[in-house]
This record gives structure tokens, sequence and C-alpha cells, in this order.
């Protein structure tokens, strides 16, 4: 139910429907490497930085969820609809939450392993935990430097609870603080509350508890949002997302030596780390594109990022159709992801540059539908 009285932040620093070249831009980036490292032809034929780390540490491809998170917060303070009825950010959020459990059905509908968690959901969560959050923090006339205090303090204040509760609260079993593949108190959560229905039925990278360290990451995303949105020199803008990026960089590796930075489990180094390099990325975007009119090479990116939902269910969706359509004799039937890839990518190069090549054209029969639908200004949004 939508709020009875609309929450009116001042003239200064209400959201504005401005959009900025260099967020699409970064975001089109992001949601292109993620379809890279998503459809190899090959997974045992696969750069190494195009494979998230085995569990502790980090590579390129384990900034990419973050980053997009960091860009959701990015994106929310400069939309009119974060500070209009609070109703159409709730059913924003559970749109994009049902879309990802309906890809996670697709095409199977098999109920009985139904992962329930997914990239998706988290996304619609953190989306909307973070544009309440921005909307409570914007109460009583606060000016922009205030909010930011208060947003800075709930993000810092939900990664330390995190970190607390994987690091001191015993797991029924195990012992307080193991944070080995399967035995930390996300996936003993995990377990109990939603039985098999998680990856693989065994535990699950997007889990409840590692929800609460992801919503940090949108809020990061909202400080730096705040920080654009100033009436501040652009190059006094760049120089704060600088500091503030390589300040977390160094918190988030000073924090890794007691507490590893981890994608799977979403920790708060991991958290810290990856915030300030997605704040490092958009202010090189920043200063290159909207600052500088650097943008020509910029229009490809522009397209996909502009179209991020719809890049992402239909990436999803060309994998699901290739990897279930079945070709060949009935006693030898073979994916057609498969045959593709062996007959058409195999002979052309050494393993690892023919899956990456496969990945490229998968990438670009995306981007060419993504171009259409540019061109008749067709963009699928929650």
């Amino acid at each position: 139910m939508d709020d009875p009285v609309t929450v009116v932040a001042p003239p200064e620093r209400q959201a504005a429907s401005v959009r900025l070249l260099s967020l699409d831009v970064l975001r089109g980036i992001t949601m292109a490497t993620m379809v890279i490292v998503n459809n190899p032809g090959d997974w045992g034929a696969v750069y190494a930085p195009l494979l998230h780390a085995p569990w502790n540490g980090w590579t390129p491809t384990d900034l990419v969820f973050p980053f997009f998170l960091f860009i959701v917060g990015v994106s929310l303070t400069r939309s009119r609809a974060t500070m209009g009825p609070w109703g159409r950010i709730a059913r924003r959020a559970a749109v994009i939450v049902l879309a990802g459990l309906l890809l996670q059905l697709i095409p199977r509908f098999d109920f009985a392993h139904w992962r329930i968690p997914g990239v998706l959901q988290r996304i619609g969560l953190c989306y909307l935990a973070a544009a309440t959050l921005f909307r409570v923090t914007a109460r009583g006339g606060r000016d922009a430097a205030a909010q930011a205090r208060l947003l800075g303090a709930c993000a810092a204040l939900l990664a330390l609870i995190y970190w607390a509760l994987v690091s001191w609260v015993p797991v029924p079993g195990g012992t307080a603080g193991d944070l080995t593949p399967g035995h930390d108190l996300g996936t003993f959560i995990d377990r109990t509350l939603l039985g098999a229905h998680i990856y693989r039925g065994n535990w699950d990278p997007e889990g409840l508890l590692s929800t609460i360290p992801a919503i940090s990451t949108t809020l990061l995303g909202c400080l730096a949002g705040l920080c654009l949105g100033s009436h501040a020199p652009a190059g006094r803008k760049v120089t704060v997302l600088c500091a503030g990026g390589l300040l977390l960089v160094v918190v988030g590796l000073v924090w890794d030596l007691g507490f590893p930075i981890n994608k799977s489990l979403w920790t708060s180094s991991y958290v810290a780390f990856t915030g300030g390099a997605a704040a490092l990325a958009l202010a090189a975007c920043y200063w290159t594109i909207d600052v500088r009119g650097w943008t020509r090479w910029s229009s490809p990116f522009k397209i996909l990022g502009m179209n991020a939902l719809a890049l992402f269910v239909l990436s999803a969706l060309l994998t699901k159709a290739l990897l279930y359509v079945k070709v060949g004799p009935m006693e030898a039937r073979q994916s057609l992801y498969g045959v593709l890839y062996m007959t058409l990518y195999v002979p052309l190069a050494a393993p690892k540059n023919a899956s990456l090549l496969f990945a490229l054209t998968h990438l670009a029969v995306l981007f060419g539908i993504l171009f259409v639908m540019y061109r008749r200004k067709i963009f699928l949004k929650a």
C-alpha cells in the first residue's frame, strides 16, 4: 500500500531523472562482461580472469555482480520514482524478484528442485532495502551531506553485523567462524529455511544471510550517486569518488587478512574492496565521458546498459534454449549449444580462444537484438 504522504526531499537533493551517459556505459560494460563470463564454449577452456576465484580471493569476474548492485544504488538516487509512493518501489522490486524466480523454472518447471535465491532475486531485495533507506534518510529536510553520513553508517553497520554473525555465531554441529564451503552460518540458514531449494541443493552464493552485506554494496552506490548529484564542480566529484574508492579498496585488503575476500559468501571485506573498485570505475567513466566528452567508443555499451534487464533475461533464455534443444541421432543426441561450439568454433582456434569466440558471438547476437530494440525505443523495465 502506498504511503499516505509522499516523502519530499529538499530541492537541492531531490532525485532527478537525469541520465548520466557514463552510468549507462559502466552498466553496459558490466553486463557485457557478465554475458562473456557466463557463456564460454567450454568451461574447461577459459582464461583465468574470466573465471570466479575458486573460493577466497578475487578475479575480474568477481567484480561483475557487486558492480551491478553498486550501479543500482547510484541509479536510484537519480530517479524521481525513488521519492514517489513507496508502493511503486515495492512493485518494482517484486517484479524483479518474480522474473528471477520464473527464469529459475524455465524450461523444465521442476518445482521440487526450484532454486529460490538467485541473481535477480538479490537485485530486487537490495533495491527494495536501499531505496527504502534512501527515503528514510531523506526525512527531516536533511541535506545531501547529512544523508550521506547516515547511509554510510547504515552500509558500515550492515557489513559489521554480517561479519559478527558469521565470525562469532556457532553453527549447530560446527564451529563459529568456519568459512569453508558449505560450513558457514549462511549455508546453515539456507538449508534450514529453504531445504533443497538452493543452488544444487547444497549451498547458495545468493543466499539469505549474505544478502545483508549485498545491501551494503548497494548503499555504497547511493553514496556515489549523492556525490554525482551534488552541485560540486566535476573535478571535485571525481576526486571524492577516487578518494573514497581508494579508501574502500585499502579497507577491503586489510580486512581480507582476517575476514577473506569471498564472492560466494559476500564477505564484508569483499563489500569494501569491490565497492571501492566500482567507485574508481565510475569516476573513470564519468571523467572520460561526461566531463571530457570522449564518447565515440561508448555507444555499444550505452545500448547494452540502457536495456540491462532485457539483456539479462534474453541471455538466460538464449543459453537455456541452446542447452535444452537436442540434435543428432537418438542414441547420441547433444545440445545445440555443444554442437554449434564443436562444429563452428573448435576448428577455428586454440581451445581457450575458441571458447572465448563462442562467448563473444553470444554477446554479438544479443547486441543485435538490443540494437533493434534501442532503435525502436523498446526498453524492458520493472
